[in-house]
C-alpha cells in the first residue's frame, strides 16, 4: 500500500520551524513492519520563497497542483500572518477540502486557513498571541486560545511552536494508533501526549530558584503506573511536599500528578491492546485499574471508543502479537485522587 502523502505548504515568510516540524515528524513514522507510514513533499506557488524575515530562501520542488494528490495538507504559520494570501492558494485549499483532503494548520497558519472560509462555524485555535486578532478578523470562527490543538475531523488547527508537534503526533495516533505514535515521539524526544493546554503558557512567571525539572519523575510514573500510587507516594519519590508537587506539575505540564498518572495508564493500555492478545480484563489489571468496568468507562471517555473497538482498529499484525504474564492476585490499583479529580478505579 502506498504511503500517505503529506504536502506542506510553503508561502513567503513561512516560519521555518512550522515548516520543518511536519516534515521531520511524519518522516520519522514507521509501521510495525518497518515501512514508512507517510511521504512528505513541500509545495509552493513558486519555485522559491523566503523563510522568516528574509533569513534564507527555500526552494520548493512542487507547485500548487501537487496539493491535488495529497492525503493531508499542512499549512504552517507566517511571520506576518496578516499578509493577504494569494488567491491561487486559497482556491487550491478550497478545492482540496471539497475533495475531502485533510487540512491542518500550525500556529498562525490558522489565519491562512480561516481566510479560505473553511473554518467558518468551526472551533479552531492558534498561537495565543494571535487568538484575539483571529477572532476579530473571522468572527464566524469559534477561536479557543486555551488548547494545544483542535480536531474537527477534516480540519485541524494547532497553537504555536511546540503545539505543532503535538498536533502531528495526534494525527499519527489517529491514523495508526498509540504504539506507532509513541515510537515517533521517542525518536523526536518528546512526550507522546501532553496534558493541559496553551493557557499554561500565557502568563508564565519565572520559576522559583529551587525549581527542578520533572522529567525523571515523569519517567518513574510511566514505569510504575500499574502500581497503587497515591499523591503522597509520588511526592516522596520527587522528593517534595504534595503542595509543591502539585504546583510544579501545573507549571511544567499543565495538569496534576494524579491526572498525569491516569493518562499514563491509558497510554499503556492502548499499547497493550495494540501489541498483545490479552483479554481486556487483564489489560485493565496490568495498567492499574481497579475493575474492567471502570477501565472501559475511562478508556471510552479518553479515546472515544471501546477497548475492543480500539484493538480491532489498531491491532498489530498477528506475527507481532505477544502475550504477557498475568498480574499476581491482588495487584489491582486503587489509587485515590483529590475530591476535584476523577477517581481512577
Amino acid at each position: 500500500m502506498e504511503a500517505h502523502l503529506v504536502a506542506v505548504l510553503a508561502l513567503d515568510g513561512v516560519i521555518a520551524s512550522d515548516l520543518a516540524t511536519p516534515l521531520d515528524l511524519f518522516g520519522r513514522v514507521r509501521l510495525s513492519d518497518g515501512r514508512a507510514a507517510y511521504r512528505t513533499i513541500v509545495c509552493s506557488p513558486r519555485a522559491s520563497v523566503t523563510a522568516g524575515r528574509g533569513l534564507f530562501t527555500i526552494r520548493a520542488p512542487h507547485r500548487l497542483d501537487a496539493l491535488a494528490r495529497a492525503d493531508t495538507i499542512v499549512v504552517p504559520g507566517l511571520e506576518d500572518p496578516l499578509q493577504p494570501t494569494p488567491p491561487a492558494v486559497l482556491a487550491a485549499l478550497r478545492a482540496a477540502a471539497a475533495r475531502g483532503t485533510r487540512i491542518a494548520s500550525i500556529c498562525v497558519g490558522a489565519f491562512t486557513l480561516a481566510e479560505t472560509g473553511l473554518l467558518d462555524g468551526q472551533r479552531a485555535t492558534t498561537h495565543w498571541l494571535g487568538a484575539e486578532e483571529l477572532a476579530r478578523r473571522h468572527p464566524a470562527v469559534a477561536v479557543d486560545p486555551n488548547v494545544l490543538y483542535v480536531d474537527n475531523g477534516q480540519l485541524l488547527t494547532s497553537a504555536g511552536a511546540a503545539a505543532g508537534l503535538d498536533l502531528c503526533l495526534h494525527i499519527v495516533r489517529r491514523d495508526h494508533g498509540a504504539a506507532v505514535a509513541a515510537d515517533a515521539a521517542r525518536c523526536a524526544v518528546t512526550p507522546p501526549e501532553r496534558d493541559g493546554g496553551q493557557a499554561q503558557y500565557i502568563v508564565h512567571p519565572p520559576p522559583a530558584p529551587d525549581s527542578v525539572a520533572l522529567g525523571p519523575l515523569l519517567e518513574w510514573i510511566e514505569r510504575n503506573c500499574h502500581r497503587e500510587l497515591t499523591l503522597e507516594q509520588i511526592a516522596a519519590q520527587a522528593p517534595m511536599s504534595t503542595r509543591t508537587l502539585n504546583r510544579r506539575f501545573r507549571e511544567q505540564t499543565g495538569t496534576t500528578p494524579l491526572r498525569w498518572l491516569h493518562r499514563a495508564r491509558l497510554r499503556r493500555a492502548q499499547h497493550l491492546l495494540e501489541t498483545t492478545a490479552e483479554p481486556v480484563e487483564l489489560v485493565a489489571a496490568r495498567v492499574g485499574f481497579g475493575s474492567a468496568t471502570s477501565f472501559r468507562d475511562r478508556f471510552r471517555a479518553h479515546v472515544g471508543t471501546s477497548p475492543q473497538a480500539y484493538r480491532r482498529a489498531f491491532r498489530a499484525p498477528s506475527g507481532s502479537i505477544r502475550t504477557i504474564e498475568h498480574p499476581p492476585a491482588g495487584s489491582r490499583s486503587t489509587s485515590t485522587a483529590d475530591p476535584e479529580e476523577t477517581q481512577f478505579r
